[in-house]
């Protein structure tokens, strides 16, 4: 096995991260005529997806999916701006509640779905996605605006320095608080091997139900950031966002069979997916052929990761 071959085997997200390098690289060639500026503006555009990534991560680390995560995302941006604008509902210390508490009660019905009531992840998750985008689609029919001073600031910056940069903090800053605990450890067990872990003590049923809640937490702040970048409400998102989420958790080396992976492969996968879409839009190419790209590097991702998952299992010569 080459060096660089025992480095993803070790650390699977390196893959996502020189490719975001050289897609990078390629992004600056592409568009020399760019003002400094530019750049760092990116990141607030960067962060729905980033959210979409993060918070499809825990559910898969555990040994389960979440398909429900980006019809989450879209449907807190739709509360935001059909529900409780209109209502009069704009101070931060409402909305940013209200909103973090309908991703945890969404993020827990999923969790007790697939954790206490066994039923299979991608069956209940599907459900719940379908129903999160009718819920939406009768709240917001037709594309409506609306906006407030402080979202707005939540994708402005204070220089160069983007302020998304600092809301896509969060989920890490939340996860480094978990990694204090036994709860990323455990959920790591529960996803690699849930009879060996249950054996051991771990609670897998309360390891994975929380999993689905954090995501359901993450996915609420995505809405915000959503809503600030938009700064309007559109249903028809949900479900090119339930894609992009999965081919970023892909690509950033997390196996969708559970127990490998973490917050950052998912991000740099993302980062990936953003700077291609940027790539191409820069490039005049079809916007029919994004889709197809992100289809693509699931595919490739997928068979990537499993290929660098049987390496890592396969037993070296003593």
């Amino acid at each position: 096995m080459t060096g660089f071959r025992a480095a993803l085997v070790r650390r699977p997200y390196l893959i996502a991260v020189v490719l975001a390098a050289i897609l990078l690289a390629v992004n600056v060639v592409a568009m020399p005529s760019a003002a400094a500026s530019y750049w760092p503006g990116l990141i607030a555009n960067l962060a729905p997806l980033a959210f979409v990534a993060i918070a499809s991560t825990p559910s898969v680390l555990g040994g389960g999916i979440d398909l429900s995560i980006g019809p989450q995302v879209v449907l807190s941006n739709i509360v935001i701006v059909m529900v409780l604008l209109p209502a009069g509902i704009d101070s931060p210390w409402a909305v940013i509640p209200i909103v973090l508490a309908l991703g945890i009660l969404i993020g827990t019905i999923n969790g007790v779905l697939v954790a206490l009531l066994r039923f299979p992840a991608m069956i209940a998750t599907l459900c719940v996605m379908f129903v999160l985008i009718g819920i939406a689609q009768r709240l917001a029919p037709q594309p409506a605006g609306g906006s407030t001073p402080w979202i707005e600031f939540l994708t402005s910056r204070a220089g160069l320095f983007p302020i998304a940069a600092l809301v896509i903090a969060v989920p890490f800053a939340v996860w480094l608080v978990l990694r204090r605990t036994s709860f990323v450890r455990n959920l790591l067990a529960a996803g690699g091997d849930p009879i060996a872990a249950t054996s051991a003590g771990v609670p897998v049923s309360a390891v994975r139900l929380l999993s689905y809640t954090l995501g359901g937490l993450f996915a609420s702040i995505g809405g915000l950031m959503l809503t600030s970048l938009l700064r309007s409400a559109d249903a028809s998102q949900a479900s090119t966002l339930v894609l992009i989420g999965l081919a970023a958790v892909a690509l950033g080396g997390t196996a969708f069979t559970g127990g490998r992976g973490g917050l950052l492969g998912s991000l740099a996968g993302a980062l990936c997916i953003f700077l291609i879409q940027n790539l191409l839009t820069a490039l005049s190419v079809p916007a029919v052929w994004i889709n197809v790209i992100y289809g693509l590097l699931l595919v490739g991702s997928v068979v990537l990761s499993a290929s660098l998952l049987s390496q890592k299992n396969v037993r070296q010569p003593v």
